[in-house]
């Protein structure tokens, strides 16, 4: 199987592979894009500017030309997926994945804690998460963990995982049935959530539910189901 994924960040690289590995695949299945470049556009503008829709919609057709699948690590260039329509080879969004599990992991009533570091992404994931949870009755809570994202915009990983999973805990303690991390990069952080109240669950990261979207959606395609 080949997955070809899209970043804008070079460190979900790795957390992409950590994942990966986790689930059988081997290194040479996954073909790494990185293109900063693309997110700092974005960053500039405020918004996706034209070229950078195109640019974006040019590079997955022409990853899908030579995978199984393709992933958009980036919730930013994510809505870009909705303009190829049927491509060669199925792409798939992080951020939604992640949602569609939190969604699936969650029954009525119960509550969804969505943990966001970057300011400019809590309504889309407030937006997002609420839409796939009104089927399951769930309730959604985005919260804004700010100290995260200066942590890992200062470079110091180790603080920051640190801060996710103190994040998340708090998260669990204060009710949430289920936690889900809205940025690929927080990943490592779920290996830190201790289990003092027993809760015995692990946060949800979107490297681990898209590859298992990506998986399953190559493997519906090479079987032509729909």
């Amino acid at each position: 199987m080949r997955i070809s994924l899209l970043h804008t960040i070079d460190g979900n690289r790795q957390v992409f592979e950590h994942a990966a590995a986790e689930m059988g695949l081997r290194p040479e299945d996954l073909r790494h894009v990185v293109r900063a470049d693309l997110r700092e556009a974005v960053e500039r503008a405020g918004v996706v500017p034209a070229d950078i829709k195109a640019q974006t919609r040019e590079m997955l057709v022409e990853l899908a030309d030579e995978a199984d699948a393709v992933i958009v690590t980036c919730a930013t260039l994510g809505p870009v997926v909705a303009e190829i329509g049927n491509g060669p080879a199925p792409v798939v969004r992080a951020d939604v994945a992640l949602a569609a599990w939190a969604a699936e992991s969650a029954q009525a009533g119960e509550k969804i804690a969505v943990l966001c570091a970057a300011e400019v992404a809590i309504e889309a994931n407030r937006k997002l998460f609420t839409q796939y949870a009104s089927d399951s009755g769930a309730s959604v809570d985005v919260i804004h963990v700010p100290q995260v994202w200066t942590l890992f915009k200062s470079g110091d990983m180790n603080a920051c995982l640190a801060a996710i999973a103190s994040a998340a805990q708090d998260a669990y303690a204060a009710g949430a049935t289920v936690v889900a991390f809205a940025h690929p990069w927080m990943a490592p952080a779920a290996g830190l959530v201790s289990d003092e109240a027993g809760h015995g669950k692990r946060p949800l990261d979107s490297a681990r539910a898209a590859l298992r979207v990506a998986m399953r959606r190559a493997g519906e395609a090479a079987t032509g189901e729909d």
